[in-house]
């Protein structure tokens, strides 16, 4: 009998995966169905079985295969071949589902020294104040948003429009992209208490969906 597995346990929960590249392609590729419909069907023979699979997906990998890609020190021998094979592991369907890719740079040691950022108990109260928006205006997260969803209550500026149609034509955003980064310009817009998302929302969301060639240059 079919059993669930890691993406089903971490149902309601986060599931992380470091060194993402590393993973084999068929598991990488089995993530496409949970991370867009919140469940895994696996078909045998004579049986078929169904399981919840709402995960938040979170996911490590180095620029390249050695690791220092765009480091200062220059350490980085890598040949452009080597880091495009690399790249390519991860195919354009499953990155296409994952809304935020963010590139974290190397920290100065006066960064890591620095006086401490935003408590946690503040960045809790803002998180919960948007969650709140979302349930009072359409009774569920950004995230479960489906298209009449999004035309109902994701309302642009004119700016924030012509930005984002800016970023479908530079960056070849997919049908899915585009909404997916419309429901997270739409979630930016509620953390800052905005109604109607603006163009800064538009901008940084793009910002989280660049493709790994364009946020490496």
């Amino acid at each position: 009998m079919p059993r669930p597995g890691e993406v089903s346990l971490a149902h309601n929960g986060v599931l992380f995966l470091d060194e993402l590249p590393e993973f084999d392609r068929r598991v990488l590729e089995a993530l496409r169905e949970p991370l867009e419909t919140g469940q895994v069907t696996i078909s045998r023979a004579a049986h078929r079985a169904e399981f919840p699979a709402r995960f938040q997906l979170v996911a490590a990998m180095n620029p390249c295969p050695c690791g220092y890609l765009g480091h200062p020190s220059g350490r980085c021998r890598c040949t452009p071949d080597q880091v495009a094979r690399y790249r390519a592991r991860l195919s354009g369907p499953l990155l296409d589902r994952i809304d935020l890719q963010v590139t974290v740079p190397p920290l100065p040691e006066q960064a890591l020294t620095g006086g401490p950022g935003e408590s946690s108990a503040a960045v809790r109260t803002r998180v919960a104040a948007a969650h709140g928006l979302q349930q009072a205006r359409q009774g569920k997260a950004n995230r479960q948003l489906d298209a009449a969803d999004i035309d109902l209550h994701c309302p642009l500026t004119d700016a924030a429009r012509a930005l984002l149609g800016q970023a479908m034509a530079r960056f070849t955003l997919s049908a899915r992209a585009y909404h997916r980064c419309l429901k997270v310009a739409r979630t930016i817009a509620d953390l800052n208490g905005r109604e109607v998302i603006a163009d800064g929302d538009v901008a940084e969301a793009v910002r989280y969906r660049r493709p790994l060639d364009a946020a490496a240059g």
